[in-house]
């Protein structure tokens, strides 16, 4: 997931009063992009790994419905770079409409469509044959590699003090990456219904709760760095963010936690998805939008 912005020179602030509309609504809108590309990545990982342990027996169709459904976040943003828009040129640094060469994130970006159409090709059965376990493994560490680096890339963009401040932003792309792409995952399979039975999911239901602790823990471990921070506006400018930190956390934790829960009741588990997976990717946007606007204004200032 690539940051909100780039280096304060190399990218026009959104809220520059000579910016067209058509920019600032563009640039507004981008970390809608990258959160939809960390979800599917996330998505794509999950998958691999369940093809590579032999943990997804779906048929064809149940193992290329996420795969599309991934590659529909993934290139978003993409597809908004290739617009003649002005300030949607940039995706992962990387500017395609101006024929510049993809840079190093851009391609470990593009490398992860590599294994997502060998695991189209061999998709099959039960999904047992040695190669699509191969390729599934692929998927998941080709994804996973441009996370991390997306992460880190963030992070070496910023001050000195800024990258104190965001120390445990990489991980927690991570970790958001696997809870909202497990989301997606599980409204796939409720929605194909592959499910032979609704215990089939309570270890899974369990692994994302427990990711959507972890990733809480790491954002107020990362919001507590950055309200000790002088150069960011201390703890004032972080108490005065508290009330739309909590519709932010509303919507990216206790909605998709309440829903996860009522996966055992018979009729709703669906209802209950497909009510989850926007709210979390809603509230995480807002969230992110917050956090690294004010850290970028900090590094800035």
């Amino acid at each position: 997931m690539q940051p909100v912005r780039g280096l304060p020179n190399t990218t026009p602030s959104a809220n520059d009063a000579d910016m067209p509309m058509m920019y600032w609504r563009v640039e507004s809108a981008a970390p809608l992009w990258r959160i939809l590309a960390a979800s599917g990545y996330g998505l794509w990982a999950w998958l691999g790994l369940a093809l590579l342990l032999g943990l997804y027996p779906a048929g064809r169709n149940g193992t290329l419905v996420p795969l599309s459904v991934g590659t529909l976040l993934i290139s978003a943003g993409l597809l908004v770079a290739c617009l003649p828009w002005r300030g949607a040129s940039d995706w992962y640094g990387w500017r395609p409409r101006r024929g510049s060469r993809p840079n190093r994130a851009a391609l470990l970006a593009l490398a992860a469509y590599l294994p997502m159409l060998a695991v189209a090709g061999l998709a099959r059965g039960g999904n047992i044959f040695w190669a699509t376990r191969l390729a599934g493994a692929a998927l998941t560490l080709c994804s996973l590699s441009s996370l991390a680096y997306t992460g880190y890339r963030f992070c070496c963009q910023l001050s000195p003090s800024a990258q104190r401040a965001a120390v445990s932003l990489p991980i927690s792309r991570l970790v958001f990456a696997g809870y909202a792409g497990g989301l997606w995952l599980w409204l796939c399979v409720l929605a194909l219904g592959e499910l032979t039975t609704p215990r089939g999911l309570y270890p899974w239901i369990m692994l994302l709760l427990a990711l959507a602790l972890l990733l809480g823990l790491l954002e107020g471990l990362a919001w507590q760095s950055l309200a000790g921070s002088a150069t960011h506006g201390g703890a004032a400018r972080e108490y005065a963010l508290r009330p739309a930190r909590f519709v932010a956390a509303l919507f990216t934790y206790v909605i998709p936690c309440i829903a996860l829960l009522l996966t055992r009741h018979d009729g709703i588990d669906l209802i209950a998805a497909a009510l989850a997976v926007p709210s979390c990717l809603l509230g995480k946007c807002l969230e992110r939008n917050l956090y690294e606007s004010l850290l970028v204004r900090g590094a800035a200032g």
